[in-house]
């Protein structure tokens, strides 16, 4: 039997590939999630390994440590069936054995595996595409699609999904009118694609087009804003542009509304409320008891530590925020133990760039500004291994232009400023950090 795309699957149950591809576009357009789905794929056809593959994929893909049980216990589950499975599957199980291990960049060989032999194997990509973002791999979030999209038909459902995926690699590549014009025609068939709204947000940001930026957003505010897991970070988004505005107010509702401390909120989630509190707090906002209540729900347990440097350090800043230094710098410690002691991909990522950023936080918080400067400077050159785009890791510049402007030496803030306002026009934060910094403009 062959899925929507000629792809051979082990089944011969069409209520279970049905299921499956339903799954699998809640995957690809995050609208809801695919549990339910996989299961009613599991309930027609029990002995079939790919639901469960399928459903332990989207639980790593989280990058939540509190699922790991759960996703490796339904590849046990599988092992069982995968005598009846085909290559692919069986592939598919190697590969997600190995992103269990936390060896992601292993994981994403095995995926580019796949594709090579079947392009249009749109969960490999999506799995991969993912596990590029989160390793901060721009060359293959572009090129690993490009290597695809040509074999797509064009009347795929799934189409537009991959031409938002492309439209991100593009954009991380820094290829910005490619990357709009991709967007748009990912968004011009009717289909809700939040991906490609998120690539085009990108190039707004990037470019800094943040009237424009806050209007797309609102245009397609119907579409990301509510019942889709994405929800969270196009919000950040939309508060980014408020931020290049000097508008904190803005800023803050946006929070409140996409990104409030919810206990049921996952890591993913609480990454972007870090994130956009500490530019706050960069910036001399009031965000009242809001880092407190992050914490509060946030789990900071001995297993949590250690996994991921981006989450890790978005942790710290957390505790930084709301006051608690004694826990922050033991969390660092606790952070840099465990990730020592571990295996897979992070190992050496935690090493040379989770800890530099992690003391030069620190260093920040507690007003040594010029050992902040020294630390955090450097491992910009190293900034992308450390994963997500590069308007999430613009808080490392943020940070940085905030310290230089009141350290002793200035000359690292009014370089970073340079490079800024070459890069897109002169905005109400720029010249912010060209006034803190004693300039008498932002550079041109």
């Amino acid at each position: 039997m062959l899925d929507p795309r000629g792809i051979a699957v082990s089944t011969r149950s069409a209520d279970a590939v049905a299921a499956c591809e339903r799954g699998l576009w809640r995957m690809m357009s995050f609208y809801g999630t695919p549990m339910d789905d996989l299961s009613a794929a599991h309930a027609a056809d029990p002995g079939w390994p790919l639901p469960l593959l399928m459903h332990a994929g989207f639980l790593l893909g989280l990058t939540e440590p509190s699922v790991v049980p759960g996703a490796r216990a339904l590849l046990d589950r599988a092992e069982p069936m995968i005598a009846r499975a085909n290559h692919r599957e069986r592939d598919h199980l190697v590969a997600l054995h190995t992103l269990l291990a936390g060896d992601w960049h292993g994981a994403c060989h095995e995926w580019e595996a796949l594709l090579l032999q079947q392009p249009r194997d749109a969960l490999a990509l999506q799995w991969a595409h993912l596990f590029d973002f989160y390793r901060g791999d721009a060359t293959n979030l572009r090129q690993r699609v490009a290597r695809v999209l040509p074999e797509w038909d064009e009347n795929d459902a799934l189409h537009p999904y991959v031409l938002g995926q492309y439209a991100f690699g593009l954009e991380e590549c820094q290829l910005y009118a490619q990357a709009e014009e991709t967007g748009r025609r990912a968004l011009g068939g009717g289909a809700k694609v939040p991906w490609a709204i998120h690539a085009v947000a990108h190039v707004m940001e990037m470019q800094g087009r943040h009237p424009e930026g806050a209007a797309w957003m609102m245009q397609w505010h119907g579409d990301w804003a509510e019942g889709n897991g994405f929800s969270g970070h196009l919000g950040w988004h939309q508060a980014l542009f408020a931020l290049e505005a000097l508008d904190h107010v803005e800023a803050l509702r946006l929070f409140d509304a996409h990104l409030h401390a919810d206990p049921a909120q996952i890591t993913l989630q609480r990454l972007d409320a870090s994130s956009l509190l500490w530019r706050l707090h960069l910036l001399g906002a009031d965000v009242g008891a809001r880092w407190a209540r992050l914490v509060e729900g946030w789990d900071l347990s001995d297993q949590i530590a250690g996994t991921f440097p981006f989450n890790d350090l978005h942790a710290l800043l957390a505790l930084i925020g709301a006051g608690e230094f004694v826990r922050a710098q033991a969390w660092a410690q606790q952070v840099a133990t465990r990730a020592e002691r571990s295996g897979g991909s992070n190992r050496a990522i935690a090493r040379d760039v989770g800890g530099p950023l992690m003391r030069g936080m620190l260093a920040f918080a507690q007003g040594r500004f010029n050992e902040a400067v020294e630390t955090l400077y450097p491992v910009r050159a190293l900034a992308s291994r450390f994963g997500g785009s590069h308007a999430q890791r613009d808080l490392i510049d943020q940070t940085l232009l905030a310290a230089a402007a009141r350290a002793v030496d200035r000359s690292a803030g009014r370089a970073l400023l340079n490079e800024r306002c070459l890069g897109k026009p002169e905005t109400p934060l720029s010249a912010h950090w060209a006034s803190r910094l004693g300039l008498r403009r932002a550079a041109r």
